[in-house]
């Protein structure tokens, strides 16, 4: 396997899905959303290597029948993360990039801004990025994760209510704090990815159903870096419609 290096991206991919089931090997575009994903990603300069890690052998196959590296870890983690530290044993990374398999818009340069700020960071365990919200975008929506921020960039909260909260907003007072809404993209130390893994869900992480909210109620670092995206990942049938038709209308570019 030739995916080594100092930092590995990695795809955790399964093939069940609740709400879209197989998604990962969803091929309208002639190619499985998985493999976009991969592609996206080998074009971050950060990256020393990009693997897949997949549950089942039709992911595995999928990805190598188009040139990508892939490894196949066991059906049991209940998470990407806890698929991404079997990874993490199995190689020799340092930082490995937690890259999620349904974002087959994942912007190459975000995956370089999260590599590089805990590169950079050296007092955080894991880095993350955040964005402004948009005006379509719906603050109040539970589905959009909002975070707050130490002048460091230290990640103080996350949750899925809007934080921070502006009492005076409606009196026309100007917001000094603007929200920020979570990107759900992760860069981890390797070390600290084994330790994480064997702590138990956190109180917290319980409420809000945030796993990110467990390094934090164990006073471990998350550092925030802030940049525009507007990627999101593919959950239903029709959000995976609308990446086809987007991608159908960049090949006629």
């Amino acid at each position: 396997m030739a995916a080594r290096g100092r930092v590995l991206g990695v795809i955790p991919a399964r093939l069940a899905s609740s709400r879209f089931p197989e998604k990962a090997l969803a091929s309208k575009t002639g190619k499985p959303m998985v493999v976009h994903v991969l592609e996206a990603a080998l074009q971050a300069k950060s990256l020393d290597g990009v693997i897949v890690a997949a549950d089942h052998p039709r992911i595995i196959e999928a990805v190598r029948a188009h040139g990508g590296e892939a490894m196949l870890t066991r059906e049991d983690h209940p998470n990407g993360t806890s698929r991404l530290s079997e990874v993490a044993e199995r190689t020799r990374a340092e930082i490995l990039v937690n890259i999620q398999g349904d974002e087959p818009e994942i912007e190459a340069d975000a995956i370089d801004a999260a590599t590089n700020l805990l590169l950079a960071t050296p007092w955080a365990d894991v880095a993350t990025l955040a964005s402004p919200f948009s005006p379509h975008e719906d603050p109040g929506n539970r589905n959009l994760v909002k975070v707050v921020l130490a002048g460091n960039g230290r990640a103080l909260y996350f949750s899925r209510s809007p934080i921070p909260c502006h009492r005076d907003a409606a009196a026309g007072v100007l917001v000094p704090a603007p929200m920020l809404r979570h990107v759900g993209l992760y860069a981890y130390r390797a070390a600290f990815l084994q330790e994480f893994v064997q702590w138990p869900a956190s109180p917290l992480e319980r409420s809000e159903s945030l796993e990110q909210l467990r390094v934090l109620e164990n006073d471990r670092a998350i550092v925030v870096g802030i940049r525009e995206s507007s990627t999101q990942g593919i959950d239903t049938p029709e959000q995976y419609e609308a990446f086809v038709s987007r991608h159908a209308n960049r090949l006629r570019r």
